[in-house]
């Protein structure tokens, strides 16, 4: 926040100087406000996720109220299909009020015993108040994206004023804004990162099963691209999966190292017997393409 915050003031600096101070601690404090309040399943909606049909998924539906009663939490986080043949899953809302969110691809190709692994990790975040965290970060980088193409119409209209002899738009304001997104990505990643090794470790006290986690993990080698990769038109961000939070920077070789050697907790495992799991969100090759969405490309 405090980064978003000077970043908005330092494009504002040249037209409003002292004041822009106070517009970039108000921007801030407006992203941490919108991701701490605004309900989870309006969020859900804007990312093109779905709620299931009661009984569809009737099994992880009772693998995440046994998760959430071990976590702690008030309540199980309910449950939305996103139509995408990719591995995903993410959360969002708080501790007593969360949604998760699987990609069909990941309801597809991973057993049951994996997916409850993931779920519990889901819950881990929820409990620590990840959601809102990473939520404030994906918003920041959502208007980090738009700060891009704001950057880019600057340049454009610099060329033609200076043609035309007018006076140009401060080129250190253009610059700023088109390494917006560098800028919060690199932030971000170094986020990420200090999270998810104790994440990994959360989910295997909850669900007892530290191999099962490890399988899960080595299914999502994902390639979250180079940081430059955000100043590459037309689409910034285009190789690093939408929402942010998605973003694995540790490498899975390491994590899956790491939670092979922990010991399994002395709980009860969970019933993970394989069932058949019905889906019809992502019914149709059409629905389950990469889609452009503004200001990114969501799967």
């Amino acid at each position: 926040m405090l980064a978003f915050g000077a970043l908005v003031a330092l494009v504002l600096w040249p037209y409003l100087d002292i004041g822009a101070l106070v517009v970039g601690a108000l921007a801030a404090a407006g992203i941490a406000i919108a991701a701490f309040y605004v309900p989870p399943e309006i969020l859900m909606r804007l990312y093109g996720a779905q709620p299931y049909q009661a009984g569809d998924l009737a099994q992880l539906d009772r693998i995440a109220a046994e998760l959430a009663r071990r976590g702690g939490l008030p309540q199980a986080p309910r449950l939305y299909m996103v139509p995408s043949l990719q591995l995903s899953i993410f959360s969002m809302g708080r501790p007593a009020h969360s949604a998760t969110a699987f990609s069909e691809g990941l309801l597809r190709q991973l057993t049951l015993r994996e997916i409850t692994a993931m779920l519990a990790r889901e819950v881990a975040h929820t409990r620590r108040g990840d959601p809102v965290l990473f939520g404030i970060a994906d918003n920041i980088s959502r208007v980090a994206q738009a700060f891009y193409y704001a950057g880019l119409v600057f340049a454009g209209l610099n060329l033609f004023r200076a043609i035309s002899g007018e006076e140009p738009v401060p080129w250190m304001t253009v610059l700023v804004l088109i390494a917006s997104p560098v800028l919060m990505t690199l932030v971000q990643l170094a986020l990420s990162r200090s999270r998810e090794f104790a994440i990994d470790r959360a989910a295997t006290l909850l669900t007892g099963d530290p191999l099962g986690l490890a399988s899960a993990i080595a299914r999502f080698d994902i390639v979250a691209g180079s940081p430059l990769d955000d100043l590459l038109p037309p689409v910034p961000a285009r190789k690093v999966p939408l929402p942010s939070m998605l973003r694995l920077p540790p490498p899975v070789t390491q994590r899956i190292a790491l939670v092979s050697s922990f010991q399994p907790p002395p709980i009860p495992p969970l019933d993970t017997a394989e069932t058949p799991r019905i889906s019809l969100v992502g019914a149709g090759p059409i629905k389950l393409r990469p889609r452009y969405r503004f200001p990114g490309v969501w799967f």
